[in-house]
Order: C-alpha cells, then structure tokens, then sequence
C-alpha cells in the first residue's frame, strides 16, 4: 500500500470480476462508504484499485466480502511487475481491528457456497436424475426426487442464491436476483426437477463463460509473460548474479544470453545480437542490434551475448506501457458497449415487468390457470438474464485490442478502435512518417572522365568520413555501403557555408554545395543542367573539386519507407483519401507524394497551416485521421478525428498524445488498423442480433407455452457462448 497524509491506496484481486455487471454491483455496495475516494477498474487483470481515507479500507474490504465478492490483496501473479501492490495492509487491519475471525468465516463461506466443476458435474448428474424420477418413477418415488433436486440446488445454487438475495435486498435486478426468483418460484409451485436442472444448467453457462473471457484477457497476459522475472545483473566486484527483474535500478548494467529473453528495456554496451522484436513492435523479422542500439523487454535475443545499461524500471518498460494502455482501453467504454450497457439496464427491469404482468394478469386476460401464468412468468424471468448481450461488446473488444497489440497497434481506447472504420482521408506528415527521417546517398555520378571512379569515390569518402555534418555523414555511409573504403589525407580543413578540404594524394579536394560552387565561378549552365533533376526532387547535392574543376557530384535525400507505397495503394483500394502535409520545401513535398502514391502533396506548410489543411479535410471528406510522429506534429494529431503516432517503441510524446500507435513504423499497419475496425464493428452487431433475436424467439414461445424454465437456460447458456465465440474470432489474425 501507498500512503499519503490524507489518503490509503490498495489493489485488490477479485476473481470474479468478469464484466461491466459485476462492476456495477461493486460501485454500489460500496456507494455509501463516507471514506471511499475513488474507484478504478482494470476488468482485464480483474483488479479494482482503491483511493480511501485512513481507516476505511477495512469497510471496504467487508462491504466487499459481503457482497460476494472477496477480494485478496494483489501479490503479482498475473499482473506481474507492472503494479504496486500493497502486501502488508491486510496483515495490519487484521490486528488492529481485530475482525480476522469475521474475515475468515466470509472468506471461508464464499469459498463453500462458490460452484467448482467437479460440484457442476455432480449438480447435473443429480437434475438429470430428479427428471428422470419425476418422469419415469412411481408416485411413491416422489420424495426421493425432491431430495436429489434440493442437493444439485445446493451444490450449483448456493453462491446464487446468497448473492441474488443480497441484490434484492438493495433492490438490484442483476441475474442472480432474477435466478434467484425463478428457481425460489418454481420450487414453491412444486417443479422441483426444473428448478434443479434451470440452476445446474446456470451454474455450468456462468463457468464456460469465465473460461472463455479468460482466453480473451489471456491475450494480454501471454505478452506480459514475455518479459522474464529474472535478469543477470553485474555487481560491484564484476560478478554476474540472477536477481529479480523488480530489484534492477534505471543504469544498472545487465547481460542477456543468446535463446534468452530480455527482462528490462536497455541500451547496448556491448555485442551484437538479432532481436526479436515482435512482442513490442509486432515486426515479424529480426532487427540486428549492436552498441548504442537500444533494446526493449520480452524480445528475444537470438544470436549473440548482450551486455546492457538499463534504462527503464520493470514497471516502466515498453512493454509494460503497451499492456497497461491496452488494460486502460479495456476499461473505457467504446460507443457500442456503452449503448448495450444502457439498452441492458432498461430491458431486464422491462422484462421483469412483463413477467409480473404474465403471472397477475394471464389468468384475468388469457384464461390460464394461476400455475400455468406463474410458470411462464418465471420462464420470463430466465429469459431476462442479459449475460449474453452484456458479455457481446466486452470480450469482441478485447479480443481486437489484443490482436491490434500483437500486430504492433497500440489502439488506446475502444472509442477510437470504433471510428477507425468512420475514416474517410488521412493526412501523412512526410519525414518520420512516410519517409525515413534520415539523409542518405541516393545518387552518385562522375562529372568528368579525368579521374577514374574509384579514385573520386574514396576521396569523397575520406572528406565526407572526416565531418560531422549529416549530409556528409549520410555520404560517407552510403559510399561503405557500396565497399568504398577512406584513405589517408592531411591539411583537413571544415569552412561553414563553403564545405571541407583536405590534400588527399597531392591534390587539393572539396566537398562544397551549389552555391558555394556558384560563388567560386565553377557553377556554369552545363553543371546547373546536371543538377535540376536532383533539385527538382528536393535532394541535397554536393559536388566533389579537384584541380580547380567539379569531378562529381553525390545527391543525399531523405528515403520513402520501402512499405510506404503499398500501405498508400491498400488505403486507397478501402475508398480512403491520402493527403501529405509537409514543412519541407514543396519540390520535395511533390517528390515525395508522387513517389508513395498520395492523392495531394503540400510542401511549406507550418504548424498552424496543417491545422487548417486538417479542417479543410474535415469539411470536406468527414472523419479524419491525421498521421505523425507524435512530437513536432503534436497540434494536428490533436485535432484530427484519430490521432496516429508512428514509432511508439522510444517515443514517450507518441504514447501519451496519440491515440493509436504504430509500434514499429510499418505503414502497412493503417489499412490494418481500418480493416480490424470494420471486423469488430460487423462482429459487435452480429453478436448484438443474436442475443437479442435468441431472447426474441424465447420470450413468444415463453408467452405461448412452447419453452421450459431449464430450455431457457440453456438457450441463454448457448447465445453466450455464441457471442463470447465469436468475439474470440478477432484473434485470429
């Protein structure tokens, strides 16, 4: 636990914490706690995180515990290294107030009345048998099927019942209030093995469902088991020792072996290594890593022995955020589920009303008998149940924000997994975004036969090798790329504004720009002609001087990502206009655009001009999306319809501004983005119109006598695993 002056925080774990109905019924147990502060739900991990004054978390942990749901004080597990948890405050409120016996006694209840497998089983088995008798056996037989309904009622139903009737003694119609009706009801008018087999049937639907949703929720959990608990730290006398990956400080130096995942996100200090990088960036091949080059937590190392300088805490890394926003988006509320979560609060209290109106009124309107009228007022009551309409949105969302992360889309909020589908034109920032956002050597070519090409090559390269500005280093790297190796020089000389000069093999080189080649009388017509083209596509030139006469002339640019024009021809392909704002001069804006494929290119734009290009687009085309790297595009990411971030892995401004990020540049990942956003939005309406339309088809045959208590059940058992199925679908990639 941390503690303020004014204020006591705990994290507890509730296990049956499964939805929005359970969260429901935790605000309001605890509505009338004068010392609760705040409440805050990570449905995912099933974890609700209190704020409370000194003194109340006791309240709360019996307002808790009365109402079902026993919490335990987090210790890791599942939730692992990303939360603080408080170990120790159980243990002190337990001695100072004195309750551990009243503790114990709720705890052990709410472990015996809980239906385990082995207890549905057994619950069943005895229904089945109760049907059986009361079908098959003589009169005489009757009691000993009573018996068997009243055991399977008290193995499933326990934890039901004592919930349902806590819930309408504070005038909650949840399900189990509504189970709890039904199966009291139909046991008092004698239906006996109907009741044991509605609450066997119930149990058995509400643990299939649990182990579906884990699956769901078990899709962001398998990316926190990425990162190791252990990690190799060296200590102050040298040695290597495996100390847990919680204890490890922000600059500490650890090592990974080869085949060994990575605990903590670090910078290279020595090694060379291929990284897997998936679990951070979805990037499916490895990124060889070597000194300077940082690494990120639960990636694999593939190859080579790392040694690293830590530079995050566990709780810290990339990993860690990426979970921790996709739990975040977990707990809002997209514009679907909120709608289904209102539509429910209206409708069970409706057809609670209905089935009240059936029981007093069938016999007075219809002519049935006062049996007759109770039973298919009771049969109403299960069909009430709105489990398979609360759990459609929930487990689709999660399913598709866990399949975003694995794919290297950080989506943070439902809300904007939604409108992804409602963009109708992108706008793309140019550097960062859909080029590299570095310079290299695009273009090299000889200006005169007087010195053979390996020679000038290698005394642009032993210039360009010798300065730090980035247009010489750019040339310099794309010459060793091509194997162009620097020589010796002397009288190395970097004059601003007229390039460099060294005597390299007893002539006087330069590396200088256009103007200054102007300015020195050598940039006549001929050499203007050689250049335009490079200059028309907004590259930077150099020009290699020997002998008093320009020899060659290498062009640096910044490069198109290699994905950028098929990820721009499969947005365009979804019906989606392309347009690129660009600060950058309107030569190389138009290079650019025309070399991706996007429908407009505007070049010379500052801040506030994207601003009115993103309104423009927005009173032109609808929903817009604006894409960037999260830093100097900060304004138009914010006032787009969706904010995109490219390059979330090391980018602390993309994480928090953007509201999806692209963890590993890949453009590819916008059409997937729209793509899963269409899915999930057909899904969440398929999922809606077959709990609805299963409710539907029962409620007229309730009404009509064609459907039974336990036929309801099961068909309320079967829409929920229908939905909670095909919500799973959005797995699959």
């Amino acid at each position: 636990m941390s503690t303020t002056a004014t204020i006591d925080q705990a994290i507890y774990r509730i296990p049956n914490l499964d939805c929005a109905a359970e969260e429901a019924e935790i605000r309001h147990a605890l509505r009338d706690i004068a010392g609760l502060r705040a409440l805050r739900f990570r449905l995912g991990a099933r974890e609700l995180h209190v704020e409370a004054v000194p003194g109340s978390l006791a309240e709360i942990e019996a307002s808790l515990r009365a109402a079902g749901f026993a919490p335990a004080v987090g210790t890791g597990g599942e939730t692992g290294p990303l939360h603080e948890h408080a170990h120790d405050h159980d243990h002190r409120h337990t001695h100072e107030h004195g309750h551990a016996w009243a503790r114990a006694a709720i705890d052990w209840r709410n472990a015996m009345l809980a239906p385990t497998l082995p207890r549905i089983g057994a619950a069943l088995a005895l229904a089945l048998a109760a049907e059986l008798t009361h079908a098959f056996a003589p009169p005489a037989w009757a009691p000993a099927g009573v018996v068997l309904a009243v055991l399977a009622v008290a193995l499933s139903g326990l934890a039901t019942y004592w919930k349902g009737l806590l819930a309408l003694r504070r005038a909650r119609l949840n399900i189990s209030a509504l189970m709890t009706v039904a199966v009291t009801g139909a046991l008092m008018i004698g239906q006996w093995p109907e009741a044991a087999m509605v609450m066997a049937l119930y149990a058995l639907a509400e643990h299939l469902e649990a182990r579906a949703v884990d699956r769901a929720r078990g899709a962001i959990g398998a990316l926190l088991r990425m990162a190791p608990d252990e990690v190799e730290q060296q200590g102050d006398d040298g040695q290597w020792r495996a100390v847990s990956a919680l204890q490890v400080p922000v600059g500490a130096i650890v090592r990974a072996k080869p085949g060994a995942r990575l605990a903590l996100d670090g910078v290279v200090l020595d090694g060379r290594s291929a990284i897997d990088e998936a679990p951070v960036t979805g990037e499916s091949l490895p990124v060889d890593k070597g000194v300077g080059d940082a690494v990120y937590a639960g990636t694999l190392n593939q190859t080579g022995l790392l040694v690293l300088r830590v530079t995050a805490a566990a709780r810290d890394t990339q990993l860690a955020r990426i979970i921790h926003a996709v739990e975040q988006a977990q707990a809002s509320r997209a514009p679907t589920q909120a709608f289904v979560d209102r539509f429910a609060a209206v409708y069970t209290p409706l057809v609670f009303a209905l089935a009240l109106a059936v029981a007093l009124l069938g016999p007075w309107l219809a002519g049935w008998a006062w049996h007759a009228a109770l039973y298919k007022a009771l049969v109403l009551l299960v069909i009430a149940c709105p489990c398979a309409l609360v759990i459609a949105t929930p487990v689709s969302l999660v399913s598709a924000l866990a399949q975003g992360a694995r794919r290297g889309l950080l989506i943070k909020g439902g809300v904007h997994l939604e409108q992804a589908r409602r963009v109708q034109a992108i706008a793309f920032d140019k550097t960062g975004t859909l080029t590299e956002g570095k310079p290299s050597l695009v273009a090299s070519e000889a200006l005169s036969d007087a010195v053979p090409a390996d020679v000038w090559q290698r005394w642009a390269a032993t210039l360009a090798g010798a300065s730090d500005h980035p247009v010489s280093r750019a040339i310099a790297a794309g010459l060793a790329a091509q194997g162009v190796q620097p020589g010796p020089m002397t009288d190395f000389a970097d004059r601003p504004g007229d390039g460099i000069e060294a005597r390299i093999d007893g002539e006087q080189v330069r590396l200088i720009g256009w103007r200054a080649a102007q300015a020195q009388g050598l940039g006549d017509a001929a050499l203007a002609a050689r250049l335009a083209p490079h200059q028309a596509q907004g590259r930077s030139v150099s020009l290699l001087v020997a002998g008093g006469q320009v020899r060659a002339l290498l062009a640096v640019a910044d490069t198109v990502k290699p994905h950028a024009p098929e990820a721009l021809a499969q947005l365009k392909a979804l019906g989606i206009t392309t347009v690129m704002l660009s600060g950058d001069s309107s030569a190389a804006a138009q290079a650019v655009g025309r070399a991706v494929g996007v429908s407009q290119a505007e070049g010379g734009l500052l801040p506030q001009d994207k601003l009115a290009r993103i309104a423009q687009l927005q009173a032109r085309h609808g929903m817009t999306a604006m894409v960037g790297d999260g830093i100097n595009d900060a304004p138009a990411l914010a006032s787009a319809d969706l904010g995109v971030a490219m390059g979330g892995a090391g980018t602390d401004i993309a994480m928090e501004a953007a509201d999806v990020v692209v963890m590993n540049d890949d453009l590819r990942r916008l059409p997937e983005l729209i793509g899963l956003s269409r899915r999930v939005h057909g899904v969440l309406w398929q999922n809606i119109a077959l709990a609805l339309g299963i409710k539907a088809v029962f409620l007229v045959l309730a009404v009509t006598g064609g459907a039974t208590m336990w036929m309801a059940v099961f068909a309320d058992m079967g829409a929920s695993l229908i939905v909670v199925a095909n919500g799973l679908r959005l797995l699959r990639r």
